[in-house]
């Protein structure tokens, strides 16, 4: 029995000792720019629209960036800081501060940082990039709100178990460009992995919210929220992708949801050659493989009602061949619509699609929502007819379905 006592205290130190060592604190690179300060500061609000940062750190209703917005996860909701330079914010913080922030998650201090904030793709960023966001957030009108506290569940309160998160799931990087890829992609390759931090949403995850091993983005469940961030990758999507992330809409698609908040706060600014640069990364990752493959489905009671449905709600707009006679978006080939996840479909026709108002497309066309409508049965039959229809081969909905994406 002592024996064993033994064993476990020494596989407990060696745990902590290995959780230390994982967490430990990398070297300070030195801040290299030249640049005068309006233009760093210049610099500086591209990168913070680059990074959507307003978007989580702006509550509904308040001042840019002096944060209180509530993020919702499956262990509670964490609530972004103020970036404001306050005392409530980030008065009082250095440059090395912030950078150690973006790179290690940690706060002025050494206090580890909860991965709501995505620092886990933010260890990519250079210290210049980190300088120049500093300057812009240094330069705002200081904002007095003070923090929200966070409202987790234990254990995740505990900083002891966001350490042992940070030792399975976290390591400090530097943004290595590859040498046999040009500049582009590697531009490509930083913006999507660093500050676009688009694995946040695209990657799966595991129960603890750690990615999954597998394609760098190959989409999954949004918790919470129960949106299907679909993957990314593959020369189609990337085809398409400059459009999508600068007006709002493709050919095969339109952004809707929690996508439609990025294309509107960050990515419709962004210039042509960075979302270029973007596609032409994303082109060269493996394709997606969360399309269904065509299914024959034979015609029964269920799709007789979807398209029935469908005449009645729908077809005045998207078309009898689900084209969109030009205007509206098409459903033919539709992405959202040939996903084998139902779940955005689901929630487009339940709580209506609301696509971004952007420079390229100012007064995009919304669709109502339908929930107050249809029944949960009536919704699974007419998004099962518009995913067997128009050339589509996506699976049939179930009730089942419609219920699990509320």
């Amino acid at each position: 029995m002592r024996k064993l006592l033994v064993l476990v205290l020494l596989v407990g130190l060696g745990f902590v000792a290995w959780v230390g060592w994982t967490q430990r604190a990398a070297p300070m690179p030195q801040a290299r720019t030249d640049l005068p300060l309006a233009q760093q500061i210049a610099r500086g609000a591209y990168l913070a629209r680059a990074g959507n940062c307003a978007a989580c750190h702006t509550a509904r209703g308040g001042q840019s960036y002096a944060g209180g917005r509530g993020i919702e996860t499956p262990f509670g909701t964490v609530y972004a800081g103020n970036l404001t330079p306050h005392a409530n914010g980030l008065a009082g913080w250095s440059a090395d501060d912030f950078w150690r922030a973006l790179h290690e998650g940690r706060s002025r201090g050494g206090r580890a940082l909860y991965p709501a904030f995505p620092y886990t793709a933010f260890t990519q960023v250079s210290r210049d990039d980190s300088d120049a966001l500093f300057a812009f957030l240094q330069s705002l009108p200081p904002q007095p709100r003070e923090a929200t506290p966070h409202a987790l569940r234990w254990p995740y309160d505990q900083a002891w178990a966001l350490a042992v998160w940070r030792a399975l799931h976290f390591r400090p990087e530097a943004f290595e460009p590859d040498a046999q890829q040009d500049l582009a992609w590697n531009r490509g390759a930083y913006l999507v992995r660093g500050l676009g931090h688009c694995a946040s949403c695209h990657a799966p995850r595991n129960a603890l919210g750690g990615t999954l091993a597998g394609p760098e983005l190959g989409g999954g469940l949004m918790p919470v929220q129960n949106w299907h961030a679909p993957a990314l990758g593959g020369a189609q999507e990337a085809a398409e992708l400059v459009d999508l992330l600068g007006s709002g809409q493709s050919a095969r698609g339109t952004a809707l949801g929690p996508m439609a908040e990025v294309v509107l706060h960050s990515t419709q600014h962004l210039r042509l050659d960075d979302l270029q640069a973007m596609a032409r990364y994303l082109a060269s990752q493996a394709p997606p493989e969360d399309s269904a493959p065509p299914q024959t489905v034979p015609v029964d009671a269920n799709l007789r009602l979807g398209s029935k449905l469908y005449e009645l709600h729908c077809q005045s707009c998207h078309g009898v061949q689900g084209d969109g006679h030009g205007l509206y978006p098409r459903l033919a080939g539709n992405r959202t619509v040939n996903l084998i996840s139902p779940n955005n479909i689901v929630k487009v026709i339940r709580q209506g699609g609301f696509a971004p108002n952007t420079a390229a497309n100012p007064r995009p066309f919304g669709m109502p929502p339908f929930g107050h409508v249809l029944s949960d049965a009536e919704l699974a039959a007419v998004a099962t007819h518009v995913r067997r229809s128009f050339g589509n081969g996506a699976p049939p909905v179930s009730e089942l379905q419609v219920l699990q994406a509320r």
